[in-house]
């Protein structure tokens, strides 16, 4: 049965008004929401790195086509764009519900009230559409002999739009990715509910601190009492509290001493003495371990074994940071490395940060405060590798004031801050930034921290999640336990699982 030529000629009609009504509605949702639709672009595990011409060109590109298909003249050209277009469109679905790390939410217009899966059937329904309408305008071209595509060459051009679509969108796929990994600019990604709030505690006081973590127990230092010890299990239902026996026959005065755990024993550690004190968690008393010379105080330290530490301290010979290790099993009780803390600019401010230790990695960590670097070191105090986060700011935002003659160097004025708080655990570090990247929504800060997250195996950058606030209350400083995370705000203690699908969890 032959269908006569009026009946072609609506038929592609329709479809090119059809096109015109999708690509027009679409456009003009996104242009009035552009600010959304490019937050939702720069989110993307697929076009993040070019959110910025992907979004203009998207809506320039849905107008244009659509002005193509209101001419006689003009929509043979345009149905080969919109066939290009669409599958374009398609292989993004495809591309994030097969090999994307996360799902993203949808976007534009009517389709954003779709679901990915609705959303790939409507698109092919669209390219079968647009294959319809090619296929009746060469038979019209063809009978009245003004067609110079055979069709040999007419399924060239079909197959080329198609398979060129697709390597076009996996071209910027992979690009992406490379710029994500090796030269991100400060582009972040967002997967969906990587971590969910389980419960918090008060615990009424803000001179707390997460001294760490044994047999399912948090404990909890004070700074203001230090010989008081507050303890909750990982249900945040059974509290204990402990008083520290401290043995000081020798009568060591105490500055500012602080609580570390390393299941079965505890540490009293005062750096400015220094001095440290060792007792078991089963009676809370403390016996006199260690004590060094006064050129040997530190600031920071961790545990790495019952027997061995690392610190960061101040060299007063060279006038800087370095960091340093005090191993009871090693003659060489104290060994200090001068080579790990990159100087830019003073040796002291510009290398101020945190350190870690990750006991799954057998690795210490050192995120700097005012700089986007961090990195890792053995035990032995050999550099593994310097990493970049994400943020852009590569030299440290200070300015220092000296007293006393030059002999006291002070802050002139409050540094940019990067990094704000850090922790590694597994394969991962965790750094807390209280800086927007591009696409980033400021109003999101006042209900949330943005905590991002970096592979230490692959020294890649993984994701980004929102930590939300408990009773209006932000996350000072945080640890992580198996598959949590143990946040600690001004007055409570809150407890986040974090989501197997999003992170490799050995324990």
């Amino acid at each position: 049965m032959k269908v006569s030529k009026s009946i072609k000629n609506n038929l592609i009609t329709v479809i090119c008004y059809l096109y015109v009504l999708l690509f027009v509605y679409t456009a003009v949702s996104k242009a009035l929401d552009f600010e959304k639709f490019q937050v939702q672009l720069g989110q993307s595990p697929l076009l993040s790195a070019f959110a910025d011409w992907v979004s203009w060109g998207v809506i320039l590109s849905e107008l244009f086509v659509a002005g193509l298909l209101l001419f006689d003249k003009t929509r043979r050209i345009g149905l080969y764009i919109s066939l290009a277009l669409m599958t374009m469109f398609t292989t993004y679905i495809v591309i994030i519900l097969n090999f994307s790390s996360f799902v993203p939410c949808s976007c534009g217009g009517v389709l954003e009230k779709m679901g990915w899966t609705e959303h790939l059937i409507f698109n092919i329904c669209f390219i079968i559409l647009a294959l319809i309408a090619l296929i009746l305008e060469k038979k019209q071209t063809d009978t009245q002999k003004l067609s110079l595509l055979r069709p040999k060459s007419f399924i060239i051009s079909i197959l080329t739009i198609f398979f060129g679509g697709i390597m076009f969108v996996i071209g910027l796929y992979l690009l992406s990715e490379e710029e994500i990994h090796r030269n991100n600019s400060f582009l972040r990604r967002y997967p969906p509910h990587p971590v969910t709030i389980i419960k918090g505690l008060n615990i009424k006081y803000n001179s707390y601190y997460i001294a760490g973590v044994a047999e399912d127990r948090i404990y909890l230092g004070n700074t203001s009492a230090p010989a008081h010890i507050l303890s909750v299990d990982t249900t945040i239902t059974n509290v204990k509290t402990h008083q520290i026996e401290l043995d000081n026959e020798q009568k060591i005065t105490f500055f500012s001493p602080q609580i570390r755990i390393r299941s079965p024993y505890f540490f009293l550690i005062d750096g400015n003495v220094p001095v440290i004190f060792k007792g078991k968690l089963s009676d809370w008393k403390a016996q006199f371990y260690w004590q060094g010379d006064n050129n040997g105080t530190f600031s920071q330290i961790e545990a790495v074994s019952l027997t061995q530490f690392v610190f960061r301290g101040l060299d007063k010979n060279n006038n800087q940071n370095v960091i340093g290790r005090i191993d009871f099993g090693n003659p060489q009780t104290l060994k200090i490395s001068d080579e790990l803390l990159q100087k830019q600019i003073d040796g002291i401010f510009d290398t101020d940060g945190m350190l870690r230790y990750n006991s799954e990695l057998n690795s210490l960590v050192y995120v700097y405060y005012y700089r986007n670097e961090f990195l890792t070191a053995d035990t032995e105090l050999k550099l593994d590798y310097n990493g970049r986060t994400i943020d852009t700011v590569k030299n440290a935002v200070i300015k220092i004031a000296s007293t006393n003659s030059g002999q006291v160097r002070t802050l002139a004025e409050q540094p940019l801050l990067v990094n704000h708080q850090s922790y590694s655990s597994g394969k991962y570090l965790f750094i807390k930034s209280g800086r927007l990247g591009k696409y980033e929504p400021e109003e999101m800060l006042k209900d949330a921290s943005i905590i991002d997250v970096y592979n230490l195996e692959n020294r890649t950058y993984e994701f980004s999640f929102y930590l939300y606030d408990y009773e209006g209350e932000k996350i000072k400083s945080f640890q992580i336990y198996r598959n949590l995370l143990i946040g600690l705000s001004e007055h409570y203690i809150v407890l986040y699982r974090l989501n197997t699908l999003n992170f490799d969890l050995k324990f």
